[in-house]
């Protein structure tokens, strides 16, 4: 015989539910192993020494506190260390550098070229700068400093960086640096007695010839096309194709959702 069945069958108390897990981000190291890249450290490197190379040369040839002052020379250093901290983790396999520190020296070195090319060494520029005759080993820094370094820093973006890592919120915060140049560089023009050569590095700040009002509608103008150059960068990153996919060796293929 079986027991009778209770009629009535006490409440069971209820199962305490599982701890809610908490999400955490997880890096893409954890799920991608890292991969060496040793051609972009060997050319970022190169890059980094044809530039420090060049900015040596002008220190040695001119006064090295007034060269460090020019805007090309300090987007070239700028470019120099950031391509050799890049060249070690590309070559390291480490994780990329800030997106808003390589943007930002990207920017700076086009600006370089484009100023130079389009504005300076223009003859048919009002603020072409091509009075003397420059020869021998500054001529050629001049060039690489102006034009090689531009390029390579282009061509390294475009074939060897990873699309769509740069940012419309970052346009503004590097234009932080050439608005703190442009007061440097009208400020180190007041304490310099007026008349003396080299007063103001760049003929569109030169405030002796052309006055406060000409060279501070200048320099919006320049402002504004800094930042449309900007937003022009940040728009080509993310419409250019990733020339630097990696396919990860693993013993499955992931296939896309059907349906």
């Amino acid at each position: 015989m079986t027991a009778p069945i209770p009629r009535d069958i006490p409440d069971l108390p209820a199962v305490p539910g599982m701890p809610a897990l908490f999400a955490s981000p997880v890096p893409a190291t954890a799920v991608v192993a890292p991969y060496r890249r040793p051609v972009a450290a060997v050319y970022r490197l190169l890059v980094a020494l044809v530039a420090g190379a060049a900015v040596t040369v002008d220190l040695l040839l001119g006064s090295p506190i007034r060269v460090l002052t020019y805007f090309t020379i300090q987007s070239n250093i700028l470019l120099a260390l950031v391509m050799i901290t890049t060249a070690r983790r590309a070559w390291t396999a480490r994780r990329p550098l800030s997106p808003l520190v390589t943007g930002g020296s990207l920017l700076y070195i086009t600006i370089t070229g484009l100023v130079y090319h389009l504005i300076l060494a223009h003859a048919s520029s009002p603020f072409a700068m091509t009075g003397g005759t420059v020869t021998g080993w500054q001529a050629v820094t001049n060039q690489v400093l102006h034009t090689v370094t531009p390029i390579a820093a282009v061509i390294d973006w475009l074939l060897l960086t990873a699309p769509g890592r740069l940012h419309l919120r970052m346009a503004a915060t590097w234009l932080l640096y050439p608005l703190v140049y442009l007061a440097v560089s009208l400020g180190r023009g007041e304490l310099i007695l007026p008349g003396t050569p080299g007063r103001y590095l760049y003929t569109f700040l030169d405030v002796e010839h052309h006055g406060y009002k000409s060279v501070l509608g200048n320099a919006l103008l320049l402002g504004l096309a800094f930042y449309a150059l900007a937003v022009l960068l940040v728009a080509l990153d993310h419409a250019r194709p990733n020339p630097v996919r990696h396919r990860a060796k693993t013993g499955f293929r992931l296939q896309p959702p059907v349906g």
